[in-house]
């Protein structure tokens, strides 16, 4: 069971196995755990914290390995290098190392889990038991022991004492789902149609997002006779063809009305599925060992089920270890649904490497297999658009939004009324138009973005921003830049939105304010420094703005930026060059100035207007039409 958001902050208060017990050595005292110990001991326990630390899940195992062949008799250390050798799928040096634990440490949850599911695996229920059995007391430990408990009975034959196990477990109020969830699930195995439907529709109605529960509620449901319904879920959650591969399979067997088994029918498989929805609802703020210990036992013991192995490459790939996440991905076979999952997710993978070419064809594969995969047109589109290869971004997206249209006709917007769709891809094909230089394009995506939802902060910056840029509906810019500031008070490039459109509109004193602000609140962009430093010029505090245009020169700004950067830097701001030729520069445009007049001003003749129009018509669709505050690109030109 993949547990919703909800559900996360209540799972990340038991993030530890057991009170004191997985996460222990981590709040150890190095100086207690160092005392008295030999130098090879402590430069090894030393680098395994520092692998630890890093989350270098291989080398933290290495290290920890080492030091605990200096010294046997550390349980501590031997738990932490239990969890961390589940965590990495090292699962017979695991079991070792477990049954090593419980003989210091008796009641160890970890070290007793592990052994637990090893017999499982072996088919030995009557040994698992004895272990559960042993377990010391804590609310993740409890629960865990109580349903693997449960799926024993049944494998038993004992159904009603299964339900019975289930029904005694007291804990916390997250304890109601899965408890709901297992319930309906033996029930369903065991061929009792409604009262299955009655317990899963409660853990669906507590969280109708979760994956597992989603599926098991389609397929109890179509059991029963309610195939209607069974789709209708299906559809509520992703329409005539939902993204995730489990769910569009289940929706187009149960339209064809084929038979549905129960998702579980053994003892193997229900454990699997415990370890598996637990690991998933566990968060990684205290680490990514537990859940993914959690997940790869699931994995153990149902090898065939490839959720657990895609969400240990989420889980890895959440704290930032995308070597490990990628390898994990890898290891699921081609002909598996969930591969596409795993291809998105290495694509994700290889564009946060900075290797946007190897990123790309993994996604591309997912598209090729499946044009009509809006999510994977939209993943790619990513990746094009942040390598800055945005006429392919467009044809990304494009294909995106037409499956989409296909999908879903968009309705007509009119007040008060939403059009359907997904706001983000218009948004991003938009930007992806704008930096193509197709603006009346990325203009219709933006609007259509905000006619989706109208309450998005970068879709109102950036359409915003745009129109103040180019002097274009001032009002309605500001409005809609104020309005995301709003939304977003503590993003520094929204700010920096705002400041700068007050810089164009001529209020210096309220741009410096507001940009001094998006200063403090994303220090060392180069953008918004440069933007600082244009309102300090054109306010009078011109030393400032040396500073500020050069901290923007110094933090790396792309390369159409750095040329006007480094011309402010040498002879400030609209000023002109000392003799003979100008070089390339940017003026603001005063009240009541024409490029006539600023041609005039600028090259001593009024008859090279047109070269500042044409340097600048992406920003002036109409040479007429020019307003005060707006900074102009000035090209070399004779001077008169």
């Amino acid at each position: 069971m993949r547990i919703s958001l909800r559900l996360r902050p209540i799972m990340m208060a038991v993030a530890a196995l057991a009170a004191g017990g997985a996460g222990a050595i981590a709040e150890t005292s190095a100086d207690a755990i160092l005392d008295g110990m030999p130098p090879s001991f402590s430069g090894s326990y030393l680098a395994g914290r520092s692998a630890d630390t890093a989350r270098d899940i291989n080398a933290a195992i290495a290290f920890y390995g080492n030091a605990l062949q200096a010294d046997a008799d550390n349980p501590a250390l031997m738990e932490r290098l239990l969890l961390l050798s589940l965590a990495g799928g090292k699962m017979e040096d695991a079991f070792a190392l477990a049954k090593r634990l419980v003989v210091f440490d008796a009641g160890n949850p970890a070290g007793r889990l592990a052994l637990a599911v090893q017999a499982l695996k072996a088919h030995q229920p009557e040994i698992a038991t004895v272990e559960l059995g042993k377990i010391g007391p804590a609310e993740l430990a409890t629960l865990t022991a109580g349903l693997i408990n449960a799926w024993i009975q049944f494998d038993a034959g004992k159904v009603d004492e299964a339900l019975k196990t289930i029904a005694a477990l007291t804990g916390p109020e997250w304890y109601a789902i899965f408890k709901d969830f297992h319930t309906a699930l033996i029930l369903d195995a065991a061929g009792r149609k409604d009262e299955a439907v009655a317990a899963i529709s409660k853990a669906y109605g507590d969280d109708a997002t979760a994956l597992r529960i989603l599926v098991s509620y389609a397929r109890i449901l179509t059991r029963a006779g309610k195939a209607d319904a069974a789709i209708r879920a299906l559809m509520l959650a992703g329409g005539e063809e939902p993204r995730h591969p489990e769910l569009r399979t289940l929706l187009a067997d149960i339209k064809a009305g084929k038979a549905l088994s129960p998702l579980v029918a053994t003892m193997e498989t229900g454990v699997a599925e415990a370890l598996y929805g637990l690991g998933s609802a566990i968060g990684t703020d205290e680490g990514p060992e537990l859940p993914a210990a959690y997940l790869r036992l699931s994995a153990y013991l149902d090898v065939g089920n490839y959720l657990s192995t895609v969400a240990v490459g989420d889980v890895f790939q959440s704290v930032k270890r995308c070597d490990e996440a990628i390898a994990v991905y890898d290891t699921v076979p081609k002909a598996a649904n969930i591969r596409r999952n795993a291809d998105i997710q290495t694509s994700v993978c290889l564009a946060q490497m900075e290797k946007p070419d190897e990123a790309a064809k993994y996604v591309q594969r997912v598209v090729d297999a499946d044009p009509g995969d809006v999510e994977a047109a939209m993943e790619l589109g990513n990746i094009y658009r942040g390598s800055d290869r945005f006429a392919e971004a467009v044809d990304a997206y494009t294909l995106a939004i037409n499956k989409m249209k296909a999908d879903q006709p968009a309705t007509v917007a009119s007040p008060g009324r939403r059009t359907t769709g997904d706001w983000r891809v218009y948004y991003f094909r938009g930007v992806a138009l704008e930096r193509s230089k197709r603006w009346p394009e990325a203009e219709a995506d933006f609007k259509q973005a905000l006619a989706i939802s109208p309450e998005q902060p970068p879709v109102l910056n950036y359409l915003g921003y745009s129109w103040v840029d180019q002097g274009l509906n001032l009002d309605d810019a500001l409005t809609m830049i104020k309005k995301a500031v709003a939304l977003s008070p503590n993003d520094g490039y929204i700010v920096d939105s705002l400041g700068w459109a007050y810089y164009r509109l001529g209020r210096g004193k309220d741009a410096v304010a507001t940009l001094e602000s998006a200063s403090q609140l994303r220090g060392g962009d180069a953008t918004i420094n440069d933007h600082l430093g244009d309102a300090y010029w054109e306010v009078g505090r011109k030393r400032e703005a040396l500073f500020q245009w050069a901290h923007a020169r110094d933090a790396k700004p792309d390369k159409e930026q750095l040329p006007k950067i480094l011309a402010k830097l040498e002879r400030g701001l609209g000023a002109e060059p000392a003799s003979g030729t100008t070089g390339a520069n940017s003026v603001r445009v005063e009240k009541g100035e024409s490029l006539w007049a600023i041609a005039a001003r600028v090259y001593g003749d009024p008859g090279q207007y047109s070269r500042i129009f044409e340097a600048n018509k992406e920003r002036i669709g109409n040479p007429n039409v020019i307003f005060p505050g707006m900074t102009l690109d000035i090209p070399p030109g004779k001077v008169n």
